[in-house]
């Protein structure tokens, strides 16, 4: 499995271990780590950015692959498309089978509006069902709302939306409670006080866990909430498209992917819920993103006329697996460092502390791999460094790393690797999407009725967002997104007239810009075959 050079390493990082049990590695100054950032990380190559030509963000920059989706057509055509049969009547839409909008839909519903839930996937298909590391909230003596508002502005390099952070982090302490209370089982001691610990760039223990798979717990209680409620879900059901009066946003067409058939929704408002981005691999990295987020609810937001904000940012979690080849880009989650895990390089030296913020941690490896040259290739020529696991059990005794991070064990015990006992090779995976649409504190975005919650939206992490706040975020505005729109549509007597001259519009921007017609978003689901694999023949027949 592992090559004579990997084998070399390893040993070398073996050798190193004790000596490192004790070693401290200081915090980078605030000049070191932005000398780094420029230096290393992808957001400052300019050349995989260009400029958007048409919509409400035009001339405002992005990664390319972003780029190709908001100049893009969409698969319907405004001109032939029938309006006239409205299969659903509802007062809320919410689209997405994450966290945010399972969250939405319940605090939708029990403000008495009726819901429908439409996902792409599954119920649960999402990228809150594979975060691990934890759910920040500040409800220890020592901590409060405000020294994690600090934190998280601090994390964002104090970019984030300052009326965003304060609702993320006012409205924590009690997301914690309203998930406890609906069955979400955190880790606590025997005396049952719930555990804690630190995430990078935080200066208290805030990161409450359920082992390490805390986003599958919160999203099992969510899901199963929703079903128990019998809130409406329409699964494998794609939005292809908004509609809108002119003014604001009045329903959606669905896409059965099933039946490849579509379904015209009425609403009052929408709520975008649709999740990342990771499966447009930005730059050609591996990502930790579920199967399904390619960004969908940007393309129909933007189209519908709601601004964008901070797309020129990507997180690149430092940790994304890079060996064995079958599991590259898959998390391992931040707590392994948080617990004690050590990033060493070659020659089984550390080069950085391992809780810096996640943005200058990701460019710290990738100096040790492309700048220094001191990384580990694996047999597929992915550059890596070591994360050394085993040191856990050395500093904490034998079971931690069992005990603590099951999951990471179990996804490497798969494949032969027995982390507590071996390093683990790693690799910046692309994570998480700081940018989005644009919205307010209730999740509003500038379209009227049209709201967005979760990893759709941007603003509330700046330019870097800290561990254990995407749980929050997606909770937080969930719930406020459900709760504004519900409160919205209860006011109102009607949705307004289903249209699609928002579309119509956009078509007629694309084609001034001379953006040529071969171009479709939203992108349902990636394609990973290689061309000279697909038979064409057989995708006309389908």
């Amino acid at each position: 499995m592992y090559t004579g050079k990997m084998l070399e390493s390893m040993k070398r990082v073996e050798a190193t271990r004790k000596e490192r049990l004790d070693q401290e590695i200081p915090l980078l100054s605030p000049e070191a780590r932005q000398e780094l950032l420029e230096g290393f990380h992808p957001d400052f190559k300019d050349d995989v950015f260009r400029k958007i030509k048409v919509g409400p963000s035009r001339g405002e920059r992005a990664p390319k692959e972003f780029v190709d989706a908001f100049e893009a057509y969409s698969a319907i055509d405004p001109a032939k498309f029938d309006l006239s049969n409205v299969e659903v009547d509802v007062d809320v839409l919410v689209v997405g089978g994450g966290g945010a909008g399972a969250a939405a839909a319940l605090v939708a519903d029990e403000q008495g509006a009726s819901v429908l839930l439409a996902t792409k996937l599954r119920l649960g298909d999402s990228n809150t069902v594979m975060a691990q590391g934890g759910i920040q909230g500040a409800d220890k003596a020592n901590d409060s709302p405000a020294i994690h508002y600090l934190d998280v502005m601090g994390g964002g390099r104090y970019f984030n939306d300052p009326d965003l952070v304060e609702a993320l982090v006012g409205d924590a302490p009690e997301v914690l409670s309203w998930l406890e209370k609906l069955g979400v089982m955190f880790d606590k001691t025997a005396e049952g006080t719930m555990v804690t610990t630190h995430g990078g760039g935080t200066s208290r223990k805030r990161m409450h866990a359920a082992r390490d798979y805390t986003g599958a717990e919160i999203m099992k209680t969510l899901k199963d909430e929703v079903l128990n409620r019998e809130i409406p879900v329409a699964e494998f059901a794609a939005v292809y498209e908004l509609l809108t009066d002119g003014k604001k946003v009045t329903g959606a067409i669905l896409y059965n992917m099933e039946t490849e058939q579509y379904m015209v929704v009425r609403a009052k408002t929408v709520i975008l819920a649709t999740g990342g981005s990771g499966r447009l691999h930005v730059m050609g990295f591996p990502t930790s993103n579920h199967y399904g987020a390619t960004a969908d609810g940007l393309v129909l937001g933007y189209r519908a006329g709601a601004p964008l904000t901070y797309m020129d940012t990507i997180q690149y979690h430092p940790t994304g697996a890079a060996f064995p080849e079958q599991i590259l880009g898959l998390l391992v989650t931040e707590k392994v460092r948080s617990i004690g895990g050590q990033i060493t390089n070659f020659d089984g030296n550390r080069f950085i502390y391992e809780l810096e913020t996640r943005d200058v941690e990701a460019a710290a490896l990738i100096r040790e791999c492309l700048g220094r040259k001191k990384g580990i290739t694996t047999p597929s020529g992915q550059p890596a460094v070591w994360l050394d696991s085993p040191i856990i059990d050395a500093k904490h005794g034998e079971g931690t790393i069992k005990a603590r991070v099951p999951a990471m064990y179990r996804q490497y015990e798969r494949f032969g690797i027995d982390m507590s006992k071996v390093p683990i090779l790693i690799y910046p995976t692309q994570h998480y999407q700081n940018g989005g649409l644009k919205i307010d504190e209730t999740g509003e975005t500038k379209v009227k009725n049209l709201f967005a919650a979760g990893e759709v939206a941007g603003g509330i992490h700046g330019r870097n967002r800290l561990m254990g706040n995407s749980l929050l975020d997606v909770v937080v505005f969930g719930r406020r997104a459900g709760a504004a729109a519900a409160e919205r549509a209860n006011g109102m007597k009607k949705s307004g007239k289903l249209s699609l001259k928002h579309l119509d519009k956009f078509h007629k921007e694309l084609k001034s810009a001379r953006v040529g017609k071969g171009r479709i978003a939203p992108v349902l689901l990636p394609e990973y075959r290689r061309p000279e694999t697909v038979d064409h023949r057989i995708d006309a027949l389908d």
